[in-house]
């Protein structure tokens, strides 16, 4: 554990909290990508198999715990509660992600550190998180309607992937044979996707206008 990792698992609890401020406070999950929500429910799922059979420590398993109850609930929120899911838009929601799953799991065949079950699963696992936030970002530009909340949930999802290449870069220089060249890929993919997003993120604090993506 060091700074660039427990500030990044921090950040990475903050937009869960930032969205579930939005959905159960204010009762509206509007400018939310059900589907990227559903894909990050099946990373969490696929990575935490080792959840009860593996311990490594309290405060791992506790956030293995809260990522994988926040996940499966925003998505049941979103689509059974009674009142939230009267302000998903579905009809704006329509980017086709299931068609990102065979690839991320053909890429886990292909691409992994040992051909077990679990470890095909963790790699498939790194590789849908790299692109779960596609959808997220294709409704934004879709909608160009963004409230505060909704752009804090999707910068500090960002802001956590960032603070993690931080993380790996200070461990690949303080400890000896650090190389994970999957984790390392697909974190810097998942970093990249949302540079087009920071970038109007901080435009529009520095010019003081609210966020809207280009069409």
């Amino acid at each position: 554990m060091n700074i660039f990792r427990l500030a990044g698992d921090l950040t990475h609890l903050a937009s869960i909290l930032v969205l579930l401020l939005k959905i159960h406070t204010i009762k509206s999950c509007a400018g939310i990508s059900l589907k990227t929500q559903e894909l990050y429910a099946i990373v969490f799922a696929t990575r935490y198999l080792d959840l009860f059979t593996k311990f490594i420590s309290i405060y791992n398993t506790l956030m293995k715990l809260i990522f994988l109850g926040s996940s499966f609930s925003i998505v049941w929120y979103i689509r059974k509660h009674k009142i939230v899911r009267r302000s998903y838009d579905k009809d704006q929601d329509t980017f086709r992600h299931y068609f990102l799953l065979l690839p991320c799991l053909v890429l886990a065949l292909i691409l992994h550190e040992k051909f077990t079950f679990r470890e095909v699963l963790w790699a498939f696992s790194l590789f849908l998180e790299a692109v779960a936030i596609i959808p997220q970002l294709v409704l934004l530009q879709r909608t160009r309607n963004i409230d505060n909340l909704t752009g804090q949930y999707v910068f500090l999802l960002g802001a956590y992937r960032a603070l993690y290449i931080l993380n790996w870069i200070y461990r690949y220089f303080t400890e000896p044979h650090f190389i994970h060249w999957i984790t390392w890929i697909s974190g810097l993919v998942q970093t990249l996707l949302y540079a087009d997003f920071f970038y109007y993120y901080f435009q529009s604090l520095k010019n003081n206008v609210k966020l809207q993506l280009p069409a």
